[in-house]
């Protein structure tokens, strides 16, 4: 009996003795739950001058500022405008601009430490900026809307996704400064023909009433041709007088 409990024991002991041994093995193999991210990034577009006409240079600048440290990978910009911008031009204080468009420009910023450090190279800078520049197309019409989005994307989500887009927007002041054609711009004079009288009369009717007023003429002057004409008789008797 003694030599069994024993033996029950020391099978004990080397089971809790194996566990120990054991555990730091699956904690190695077990890959670690990926940490959420603590910044949350937020985008802000100001507009220079705000509400351009056509024809104006304009300036677009995005900042992304931060709520708490750490890292985001992959960083993506993307501007959209609804109204073309002729020579445009962009620039990023990190990364490069792959998307330049007159209506879209998509910047990659890479992987931003907002603590201050980017984490694909030397210290970066604490608020990312990108730059666009370009000209509002000069054939826009007038009260035409403006609507210029950005959009903020990562490879991680980050702390806040709801507050990464931001935009602006307003109605185009003035009209185009390009030509028309005629079709697209004010109405042609109508011909003198097709106008009508400034008493209301359709045209047919004013025609039909001239016709009829020379019809009317033509014939007094046809009576008044017969009436002055001397009869025969009146010849005789000028005649008879004479002699």
């Amino acid at each position: 009996m003694w030599l069994v409990r024993a033996a029950h024991v020391a099978a004990v002991a080397a089971a809790v003795a194996g566990s120990a041994l054991v555990a730091p093995a699956l904690a190695r193999s077990t890959p670690a739950a990926a940490a959420g991210t603590g910044v949350d990034v937020t985008p802000t577009l100001s507009s220079t001058p705000f509400g351009a006409p056509p024809g104006q240079r304009v300036t677009h600048t995005i900042t992304l500022s931060a709520t708490g440290t750490g890292s985001l990978p992959a960083v993506r910009v993307t501007f959209t405008t609804t109204v073309a911008l002729d020579g445009v031009a962009a620039n990023a204080s990190a990364g490069s601009c792959p998307i330049v468009t007159p209506l879209t420009v998509v910047c990659d910023l890479g992987n931003l430490d907002f603590a201050g450090t980017n984490s694909t190279g030397p210290a970066g800078p604490s608020s990312p900026q990108v730059t666009i520049t370009g000209t509002v197309h000069s054939g826009t019409a007038g009260g035409a809307l403006v609507q210029n989005l950005v959009n903020i994307t990562a490879g991680a989500a980050d702390a806040d996704p709801t507050n990464n887009v931001t935009s602006n927007a307003y109605l185009v002041p003035g009209g185009s400064t390009a030509p028309l054609a005629p079709s697209s711009g004010r109405p042609l004079a109508e011909p003198a023909a097709s106008r009508a009288p400034a008493h209301g009369m359709s045209p047919v009717v004013v025609v039909a009433l001239s016709v009829l007023a020379v019809l009317v003429v033509a014939a007094l002057v046809i009576v008044l041709r017969r009436r002055r004409r001397p009869s025969p008789a009146d010849g005789d008797d000028g005649g008879a007088r004479g002699v």
